[in-house]
């Protein structure tokens, strides 16, 4: 399925996609560039292309698919994947033979064999650079067999066998033979944490979460019983909710086995493997699998380092850019922006909350020609159809071989010619590439169309596509309706095509019934106010503030408490050695100085009203407590967390045992001349059944701590006992260097936890060495417990502000991946440690999103609401609280005359009170009763029933 953000990116007035072009060179300066760019051929012009694939079915000649990682074949004549935006064709210089039948068949004279590389300039007052990273390449690394047997497979080839428009259509088979598997191993650190053997000595902070999710679809897939084994060092599930999905595959039987591999090799020509590998015990074992999955890292590609080079960017010794502890985002270069991958490795949700950080710090050198460059589009007066039969046009989507290749597409054409009030009905390839739409207006307005039905994918992804469409002919955008015939039919039904084309013909003739009963709606416009609220001072907080300050608008900081700082306060410096401390002042210091920021600290929030760009928030402020009424357009959520305070391992009861942030401050301010001998423990307070997720920042807090013991005193005796060494990304650096200086690492198990007594005055601490196969006891002079994060306690102000929380406390984000920096209510965003457990560097970039994306709605000096809301017939109101009690939302309020009242402005549309009230008292526009029952009709007709 295509991503509806690379649909919206796609569709956006301003944005101009240039692609097969790379960055020469870069002059001028911040808010002033000029960029040369290279662009290379493409051999088909990109805008009268229509993607239609003529071209490509007329080409003799194929060549590997990169895109499916040369599991199949394409033309040279090619479209790099089904509905590429901009949705155009390429010729493969390096395949093309010159025959021409490419330009004959070709209607749109596409075809350019003239066609060079050229230069071209722009004009930016701001650069991001977002170039990503490469898989790691395995084959240099011969004992992993990579290579000699087509069922030994990389992670990226194992996610296209998977994928539904892979080279098996989502059929789990192995390449050699096509046959299925019953027992996969997955290979962890592959082109990671090694630099003996690839010169990768950092984690690439992804692999295991993808290993582990592949096991999970593989096992979907799989028809019978499939074995999945992943073999790795450490199990690195960090992020939100990893640990959760971790645990949910170990009970679902996924194997986990800490063992490095020594050799993996074919077995003669069965196409089976046979592993040798050492595990935890040291003990060499031998193991047959049907397919090996080598979980690879992420790596810069070359052609970024050049260009990285070119531009004056520093990078580090690992060839990613280099960026401040406190700067995650910014390059050596001013007004040069980076994000994602290229920055270090990360996962989606942490690539997505830095492009926006990125966007923030971009924005506030752009803010001062805010809207002086931006494109709108006209649309035309709507047309008053009142009175008028419907007359609907249905238009039917082939989606490549998706729909094409299972439903037959002319029979459900030919079939809805006939449905009442159809006046105009045929197919398209690719319906929501933009020449189809283009055709559509010409249609629509041809035929005097005054419905419309789109048959084709997910109204979730596509709807508002089709909907501009027709407000671009001047229909109201709620006469569109779609039936989706990819996802809820020809996806699921592929191995039934007879059946998938009647469903098709259901889903359609029950989208003509209901188009026939649309009505125009109309969506109502609000003004905004244009400032915005941050709710916490600590780090993540001020951030966010000056994000938005720096941007214009006027910012008010709530923080409880009597100064700013929050957890950040008793932190000393970071892992790579900055100092916390003096950043944490400067931070203050601009906050409090900023004209457009006002600072209202030991205060509450004891109310909350309103809705996205027009919320009143009621402070009771200062030690007087008097009460200040606060109107804003946004909220950010930076409410922060605290370090766990221990209830295990005598913390409390002996001065020797303590946190990792204590033992931080006293190695600040006393040294470590007197410890001779020091444990840590580390997963005090996480990954158990009360706070199950992993607090992320307590391994390099262990590891920071036990260099810094063994700089001031390197004859210091440190054992660090772990479950798990979650140092990611370029956090292995330091965790190697632990090792080198003689930091000793001992995994412990939750079946035998260490076991800490007191002895005498002092400590004894008692675990199993899994190498040695025996107990040992240490008496410390000291006891270092790595300490849990916790949320702040927000229950209160959850309730007040309606805000979804998990189970452990923290806030939810309305989508974790496509928004991870948004909460469920529109104009409510969160970051830093009220959302999770995070780094510095990562709270900041976090902050950085939260405000930018408060930016682009603080901008708009108006917003269009959804006019899909649901409505009360306040006359058939019983008052019997069923709406209050079920939204989501919390929308539905009982007013001051006693029966339900809805907020159009905070109603999301779900539909959840229409459905639950007895009195059928309140009714969703857009989803009337008469307008479901006539699909239920329609459908019901055919049946006979």
């Amino acid at each position: 399925m295509i991503s509806p953000k690379l649909v919206e990116v796609g569709r956006h007035l301003n944005i101009n996609i240039i692609t097969n072009t790379e960055v020469d060179s870069i002059s001028g300066e911040p808010g002033n560039f000029q960029v040369s760019l290279i662009n290379r051929p493409r051999f088909i012009d990109p805008v009268k292309c229509t993607g239609c694939g003529e071209c490509a079915r007329a080409c003799p000649v194929k060549g590997p698919d990169e895109f499916n990682c040369s599991l199949n074949t394409r033309s040279a004549t090619y479209i790099r994947y089904a509905q590429s935006v901009p949705l155009s064709y390429a010729i493969d210089p390096e395949l093309c033979i010159g025959c021409g039948l490419c330009e004959k068949v070709c209607i749109a004279e596409a075809i350019k064999y003239s066609d060079t590389v050229n230069k071209t300039e722009v004009e930016a007052g701001s650069v991001i650079i977002a170039a990503g990273t490469t898989p790691f390449d395995p084959s240099r690394l011969d004992f992993y067999g990579y290579g000699q047997s087509p069922n030994i497979l990389t992670s990226l080839e194992f996610e296209r066998i998977l994928s539904a428009t892979g080279p098996y259509q989502g059929h789990l088979q192995r390449p050699l033979d096509l046959k299925l598997p019953k027992k996969i191993a997955w290979l962890q650190c592959v082109g990671s944490r090694d630099m003996n053997r690839c010169g990768n000595g950092y984690c690439s902070s992804v692999c295991c979460m993808y290993a582990t999710k592949d096991a999970m679809i593989a096992k979907e897939h799989a028809e019978g019983e499939l074995e999945c084994t992943v073999f790795n060092m450490d199990m690195r599930t960090f992020g939100k909710e990893y640990e959760a999905y971790y645990n949910r595959a170990k009970s679902q039987g996924i194997r986990f086995e800490r063992a490095r591999v020594h050799t993996v090799v074919p077995i003669d020509d069965t196409g089976d493997l046979r592993m040798r590998y050492t595990n935890e015990a040291g003990d060499i074992c031998e193991e047959d699998f049907d397919m090996v999955v080598l979980s690879v890292g992420l790596t810069p590609s070359e052609s970024t380092v050049e260009m990285a080079e070119r531009l004056g960017i520093n990078l580090n010794k690992y060839n990613f850019a280099e960026t401040g502890a406190f700067t995650p985002v910014e390059t050596s270069r001013p007004g040069i922006y980076v994000c994602g991958a290229f920055q270090g490795p990360k996962d989606i949700p942490d690539s997505v909350t830095q492009a926006s950080a990125a966007a923030c710090r971009a924005g506030v050198t752009l803010s001062p020609a805010r809207d002086t460059c931006t494109l709108t589009e006209e649309v035309p007066q709507e047309t008053d159809i009142s009175g008028e039969e419907p007359r609907i046009g249905v238009f039917v989507c082939k989606c490549g071989i998706n729909i094409a290749g299972v439903v037959d597409v002319p029979k459900v054409v030919e079939y809805a010619k006939d449905l009442p009030y159809v006046t105009y009905c045929d197919t398209n390839l690719f319906t929501c590439s933009q020449d189809v739409q283009d055709n559509m207006k010409e249609i629509i307005k041809e035929n005097r169309l005054n419905r419309v039905v789109v048959a084709s994918c997910s109204p979730k992804t596509h709807e508002p596509i089709f909907m501009e469409t027709l407000e671009a002919c001047g229909l109201n955008r709620y006469l569109f309706e779609m039936a989706n015939i990819r996802n809820q039919n020809s996806w699921i039904h592929s191995d039934s095509p007879e059946k998938a084309t009647k469903k098709a013909i259901d889903l359609v003739r029950m989208a003509v019934a209901r188009a026939g009963t649309l009505y125009p709606l109309h969506d109502k416009m609000i003004p905004v106010t244009n400032s915005g609220l941050v709710v916490g001072g600590g780090i993540s907080g001020m951030t966010a503030a000056l994000g938005l300050a720096d941007q214009g608008f006027e910012t008010f900081l709530v923080e409880q408490e009597a100064q700013l700082g929050g957890m950040a306060v008793n932190l000393v410096k970071t892992i790579e050695g900055a100092d916390i401390g003096a950043y944490l002042n400067g931070l203050i210091e601009k906050v409090t100085n900023h004209p457009r920021i006002q600072v209202l600290t030991n205060s509450l929030i004891v109310g909350f009203t309103g809705f996205k760009g027009n919320f009143e928030t009621e402070v009771l402020i200062g030690p007087a407590m008097y009460e200040r009424k606060i109107k804003h357009g946004v909220v950010i959520l930076a409410t922060g967390a605290a370090e766990y305070e221990p209830t295990e391992y005598l913390y409390g009861e002996s001065e020797a045992v303590v946190t990792q942030t204590e033992l931080a401050q006293r190695l600040a301010e006393n040294g470590a001349d007197d410890l001779e001998q020091v444990v840590m423990i580390q997963c005090v307070g996480s990954r158990n059944d009360e706070h199950p997720s992993c607090s992320r920042y307590c391994c390099q807090a262990a590891v920071k701590n036990a260099l810094t013991i063994k700089k001031l005193k390197p004859d210091a005796d440190v054992y660090v006992l772990y479950r798990d060494m979650r140092t990611y990304g370029f956090l292995e650096d330091y965790f190697t260097e632990a090792r080198k200086k003689g930091v000793i690492f001992f995994r412990y198990t939750t079946d035998d936890p260490p076991l800490v007594e007191k002895e005498g005055d002092g400590l004894s601490v008692t675990f199993r060495d899994h190498v040695l196969g025996r107990r040992l006891s240490v008496s410390p002079d000291l006891l270092a417990l790595s300490a849990g994060m916790r949320p702040r306690d927000t229950e209160e102000l959850g309730t007040i502000m309606k805000l979804g929380r998990n189970r452990e406390g923290y806030m939810i984000e309305a989508h974790v991946k496509l928004r991870p920096v948004e909460m469920a209510t529109e104009g409510i965003y969160v970051c830093g440690t009220a959302h999770s457990p995070r780094l510095i560097p990562e709270a900041v970039s976090q902050a950085l999103a939260a405000a930018s994306r408060a930016t682009t709605l603080l901008s708009k000096n108006n917003l269009t609401l959804s006019a899909v809301i649901a409505q009360v017939d306040q006359e058939n109101c019983a008052s019997c609280l069923i709406c209050v009690r079920n939204c989501p939302y919390n929308v539905p309020r009982i007013n001051e005359e006693g029966v339900s009242e809805i907020d159009p402005a905070s109603c999301q549309g779900c539909g959840v009170c229409a459905s639950e009230c007895p009195a059928k008292a309140i009714h969703l526009n857009w989803y009337e009763d008469a307008q479901i029952i006539s699909k239920i009709d329609a459908l019901l007709e055919e049946t006979g029933l």
